[in-house]
């Protein structure tokens, strides 16, 4: 076996855990696949046999890509997806790799910035020590260690509300995302205020108009109907208060804020609009 054989051998023998690296940087298995290409051309296009440690120099070359992708995806200003329930359908694998890494944290990690992103998954997630760390962000050790310690504040959040209340507003706010799943009229009604108001702002209502229901019998039969996509979602802290985020393919499209009155939802604010939702504190509620 030649050396080019030996390195595609290893490259492929790490395929997996580069894999699994790339997604969580990236929040998406195409894109994903797309910087594991990217990093083979780059090593295959190398002097690896200057290299001692193949998988450490793996794993530089696919953080590096990856930064560099998020960067361009930054500067782009990806427009969001249109969100006709046909277009959410996502393949069965990445949504079972959004499940295992967690729907809500793949939101949060969206909103970092690319390099706290990155240093954030390489530490916490996949423990590379910050030395390493420091070379792929062109940082010093001591900056990228507060770039991952910036990034576990922005994603951890803080509650606007004492621990015990965040617990009964968290147990509110699951069981309206079960019973919308699951259809279920009289369970939407056990966690809605009979008064509940429900705004959605224009990127959110129907013909691109905002909409307003009053009520919980409006308010239930809305959710009920919006079953099919709170598939898609999971509860996080949204502004400090348990809410929900519904994200196909990990990308965030909508955020429903909830205002409780003695554990009941007494207001809803669906929000689509892509100004609104980058200034919302989106954070991971602890399991």
């Amino acid at each position: 076996m030649d050396e080019d054989d030996q390195l595609a051998g290893r490259f492929e023998a790490n395929r997996p855990r580069l894999r699994a690296m790339a997604y969580r940087m990236l929040g998406s298995l195409s894109d994903a696949d797309d910087a594991l290409q990217e990093a083979w051309i780059r090593a295959a296009g190398a002097d690896a046999s200057v290299v001692d440690n193949p998988e450490g120099w793996f794993t530089t070359i696919v953080a590096r890509v990856c930064l560099d992708m998020l960067r361009s995806r930054k500067s782009r200003r990806e427009e969001p997806l249109d969100l006709p329930d046909a277009a959410v359908d996502g393949p069965e694998q990445e949504a079972m790799l959004a499940d295992s890494v967690g729907l809500a944290l793949l939101v949060v990690l969206d909103t970092l910035a690319p390099a706290e992103r990155v240093a954030f998954v390489l530490h916490d997630t996949f423990g590379l020590p910050f030395g390493q760390i420091a070379a792929i962000t062109g940082r010093s050790p001591a900056a990228a260690r507060q770039l991952a310690s910036r990034a576990r504040r922005r994603i951890q959040g803080t509650a606007s509300v004492p621990r015990g209340r965040l617990a009964r507003q968290r147990q509110v706010a699951e069981a309206f995302l079960a019973a919308a799943r699951g259809g279920d009229l009289g369970a939407l009604l056990a966690v809605l205020d009979p008064d509940v108001v429900l705004h959605a702002d224009a990127a959110a209502g129907p013909a691109g108009a905002p909409a307003t229901l009053r009520g919980a019998a409006a308010v239930a039969r809305g959710a009920r109907a919006a079953s099919a996509r709170s598939q898609y979602s999971r509860v996080a802290l949204v502004n400090g208060t348990p809410g929900i985020v519904m994200a196909p393919r990990g990308r965030l499209r909508v955020v429903l804020a909830f205002t409780m009155t003695d554990d009941k939802i007494s207001q809803i604010e669906v929000i689509a609009d892509p100004a609104r939702l980058e200034t919302l504190d989106l954070a991971v509620l602890d399991d």
